[in-house]
């Protein structure tokens, strides 16, 4: 191919260059998080203005592979990776392998002398791992889970543990002793979206992320890009939040986007206030209650790291992955002894620290004499 490097601002100005993303994109999974509108949304919340936009055309100048690019360190590149996205900003022509891609555009000189290229966070349902070569590296990243939507509520709900079943059972006998109302909404209009993420920042607002620094508000970085995604995802008919209530009160939410028979799970929160009532496992039954019966989704995706809570709903998990792409093979090599060297020293720092906590801890002996001993008269 023949590559072109430009500024990543320019996917913003060019509606063909967006046109291009997103025909590339519907090769590959029509992922609605990857399509240009939530790809220029991430770029803009969070983009620090080094980002480069490499275009890869065929012959007749026809855009085959495009890639957002951000500088890694010294000679280094990787894929525009913000972590509120769930995958690597690039997309390619389907029989185009994250490989061959990588080698090309090192190879071209559009990095300028560049060591090593990285495609971060790759989804093997779209691009399928490859066994590592001399100049490439293929890491595992996380796993994530989906469910299949198929077949009747009744039957998924049967294949779920005693104990999810219980436990629902448990906490809606609850709600209906204690005389609280419960209700599902879903909103799907783009004037809905600041009123939902509103509510949503305001229940993580008092959650543990708030004082990790991770909580969205309407006015922080991941407000304004939760509001923007939405918003534009509504317009086009692919957004839905749902939210869970007691009486009146919203109390979990999820935000998802929707495209064909796929619905993207993107965040989820609930009102820890009401930890005791299982809110957010209650929201995600009648969500998946409410899919199966109506049967217009096919896959629903978490597209996040396993945590036990999805092992209840789903058995089955795939691993994401990285790719590293090197100049030169003796560069992979050298990389691999270093991080060994770097694994060995912070195992070695991780034993001396535990060895002087140990120390620490142990009793110390007395030094005093021993008091004499004495018989009763």
């Amino acid at each position: 191919m023949k590559w072109t490097r430009t500024a990543a601002s320019q996917l913003a100005q060019d509606p063909q260059l967006q046109a291009d993303w997103d025909r590339l994109n519907q090769q590959r999974g029509d992922l609605p998080f990857m399509g240009s509108a939530a790809t220029l949304a991430a770029l803009d919340v969070f983009g620090q203005g080094a980002e480069q936009l490499l275009i890869g055309r065929d012959a007749q100048g026809k855009a085959q592979a495009m890639l957002l690019l951000e500088p890694a360190g010294s000679l280094r590149w990787q894929t525009f990776q913000p972590s509120q996205q769930p995958l690597g900003a690039w997309v390619a022509e389907a029989s185009l392998t994250p490989d061959a891609l990588a080698q090309d555009l090192l190879g071209s000189g559009r990095l300028g002398f560049a060591l090593s290229l990285s495609l971060t966070q790759l989804d093997p349902l779209f691009a399928p791992r490859a066994e590592d070569e001399a100049r490439s590296r293929h890491d595992g990243y996380i796993d994530t889970a989906w469910v299949d939507i198929a077949g009747s509520f009744d039957d998924y709900w049967a294949a779920r543990g005693k104990n999810l079943r219980q436990n629902m059972k448990k906490q809606r006998n609850k709600l209906q002793a204690e005389g609280i109302a419960v209700e599902m909404r879903s909103f799907e209009a783009e004037a809905d979206m600041v009123g939902v993420i509103q509510r949503y920042g305001e229940m993580e607002g008092r959650s543990w992320k708030a004082q990790s620094g991770t909580a969205i508000t309407p006015d922080n970085a991941q407000g304004r890009f939760y509001t923007r995604l939405l918003s534009e995802a509504a317009a086009r008919g692919e957004a839905v939040v749902y939210e869970l209530l007691f009486d009146g009160k919203t109390v979990a939410s999820n935000l998802c986007l929707r495209r064909g028979t796929t619905l993207v799970m993107l965040k989820t929160t609930y009102d820890e206030a009401l930890q005791s009532y299982s809110a957010a496992f209650l929201l995600h039954q009648d969500i998946v209650q409410q899919l199966l019966e109506q049967q217009r989704i096919q896959r629903l995706e978490y597209y996040g790291k396993v945590m036990e809570w999805h092992t209840r709903w789903t058995d089955n998990k795939r691993e994401l992955y990285h790719l590293t792409s090197f100049r030169w093979g003796w560069l992979k090599a050298l990389a691999a002894r270093r991080a060994k060297a770097a694994a060995a020293a912070a195992a070695a720092a991780e034993a001396t620290k535990e060895a002087a906590k140990e120390a620490a801890s142990a009793p110390v002996a007395s030094t005093a004499a021993p008091a004499a001993e004495t018989s009763a008269p």
